[in-house]
């Protein structure tokens, strides 16, 4: 007989994000009433997560650049367990247009130390988004897979401590035509 299947919901954004712009390395873009911890040893090999957000990004119009989000785990969640890999934005400017982010992440291994690990994929779609340097797209929003190039297991992370699950945004170029809102986020654990 099959194991029973349930999602829970570990997390969920109540109230929008600040908005952040000027800066390139990645932090948090989640209220801090939203950080997640996990329990020490409460991941197992075959757990997954599932993590949706939902936000408002911003692009300058000349050299844009690229934009990567990270799901960050760690006692003080600074370790990037997953990374979306650098994602080209377009050549038009948008000011806090609609994006849609989910990925399911996989426990690939569990331990101490650097043991434990997650791999995973999903999708981002935006106005914002195209595979290389140009306009927006004029018949519907850019729909990247992610990771941008071949999955693989993130930086590993202890799983026998407590863990904070966090979500980090971060851009290439700094400006102030550069930024992200986080509208909703959600963290499902689906077995």
């Amino acid at each position: 007989m099959a194991a029973p299947y349930f999602s829970q919901v570990l997390a969920s954004q109540k109230l929008n994000g600040t908005l952040f712009n000027t800066y390139t390395t990645a932090k948090t873009v989640l209220n801090p009433t939203e950080l997640v911890q996990i329990p020490g040893n409460y991941l197992q090999i075959g757990s997954k997560l599932r993590i949706r957000a939902w936000g408002g990004l911003s692009n300058i119009v000349t050299t844009p650049g690229t934009v990567t989000f990270q799901t960050m785990l760690g006692p003080t969640s600074t370790i990037v367990a997953w990374t979306s890999g650098a994602l080209q934005m377009t050549t038009t400017a948008n000011t806090l247009s609609p994006f849609m982010f989910e990925t399911v992440l996989r426990v690939n291994a569990v331990g101490i130390t650097t043991a434990a690990a997650l791999i995973g994929g999903g999708v981002v779609s935006a106005l914002n988004f195209a595979l290389s340097s140009v306009a927006n797209p004029t018949l519907t929003d850019g729909v990247l897979a992610v990771p941008a190039g071949s999955p693989a297991n993130g930086t590993g992370f202890d799983s026998t401590v407590t863990n904070v699950l966090d979500f980090w945004v971060g851009f290439s170029i700094s400006n102030a035509g550069n930024g992200v809102q986080l509208y909703d986020y959600t963290v499902e654990q689906l077995n």
